[in-house]
């Protein structure tokens, strides 16, 4: 008791005031920063609600409000047979234009900015960081000066090889390839730098030549940047929805040009639940990519800066 006593007397009343101020600024950074994880969740949340709402219950209650009872008839009318640009087959046939889109497109993308990467950073020759530095240009590059160039670039390739880039998911392949080729070579090359270069020149004293290196060293020490520019050209490309809608038409534009001319239908009702399917509907892959790869994500950028 009295040790306790003499401790309590002992305080130091600089060191107490300290504590106090440090307690006071956690709970306001706390704070704030549950108020901004509310401020984006709450659309997301009110969403999610009224997919699973009927549209008399959302006409009596609102928008904002929480299901009285939950009803998914919404879900299979998005996917199958809601009118969307005329054609009443839902949101299936734009959701497997935009999966035929991106899975090709990241993995093309990502493989060739390592490639690069890897030459621009082990390989380098005489111009590299000029040639580096013009690449670099894309990252600013916004992508509106790219239109006009690339739809004639489509019409020429399709007129001279009979190939069907023009109008089509093979056509966005390629733009989408080129266009993330600024990124994924920035973010490998950034990494590819911090890996010693005595490993590289060891390799090559024992025989080891420019293809072996990359797949047998490289590569398998990469996996944290190459995760990062998977999830980053995944989620870019899926959201993107200039060139599809400049670049496709009718049948042939991604999952994002769909929900554009879903929200712009020009019927008087609006049919909140199945528009909110929809949405979820298009928004579930880059969802599930950010939920299962999220802490790669923030992991591969903090090793790619710490190297």
């Amino acid at each position: 008791m009295a040790e306790a006593t003499l401790s309590s007397v002992g305080i130091d009343p600089g060191a107490a005031a300290a504590s106090r101020r440090h307690l006071i600024s956690r709970i306001v950074i706390y704070g704030l920063l549950v108020l901004f994880a509310l401020v984006y969740i709450v659309p997301l949340f009110v969403v999610v609600f009224n997919s699973m709402r009927t549209l008399p219950e959302i006409s009596q209650n609102g928008l904002i409000a929480f299901p009285r009872s939950f009803h998914l008839e919404g879900w299979p009318q998005a996917w199958s047979s809601f009118c969307i640009g005329g054609q009443c087959e839902g949101m299936q046939r734009y959701f497997w234009n935009s999966v035929m889109m991106v899975v090709p497109a990241t993995i093309i993308s990502t493989m060739l900015g390592a490639l690069n990467g890897y030459i621009l950073s082990k390989w380098r020759f005489r111009g590299s960081e000029v040639i580096f530095g013009m690449m670099l240009l894309g990252v600013f590059m916004p992508g509106q000066i790219a239109l006009l160039p690339w739809a004639f670039l489509l019409g020429q390739i399709e007129r001279l090889t009979g190939l069907d880039t023009a109008n089509s998911v093979y056509g966005l392949v390629l733009v989408h390839c080129i266009q993330g080729l600024s990124f994924t070579t920035l973010f490998c090359r950034n990494y590819f730098v911090g890996i010693p270069d005595d490993l590289v020149k060891a390799a090559r004293i024992d025989g080891a030549g420019f293809w072996r290196i990359f797949f047998k060293i490289i590569l398998p020490i990469s996996p944290p940047i190459l995760i990062v520019t998977v999830i980053w050209q995944f989620t870019g490309i899926w959201n993107e929805y200039l060139f599809g809608v400049v670049l496709n038409s009718g049948a042939n534009q991604p999952i994002t040009s769909a929900l554009v001319a879903l929200s712009l239908n020009g019927t008087t009702v609006r049919t909140y639940d199945v528009m909110s399917a929809a949405v979820l509907i298009g928004a579930l892959p880059p969802l599930l990519v950010y939920f299962f790869g999220g802490k790669y994500f923030v992991r591969g950028l903090t090793q790619g800066a710490i190297k």
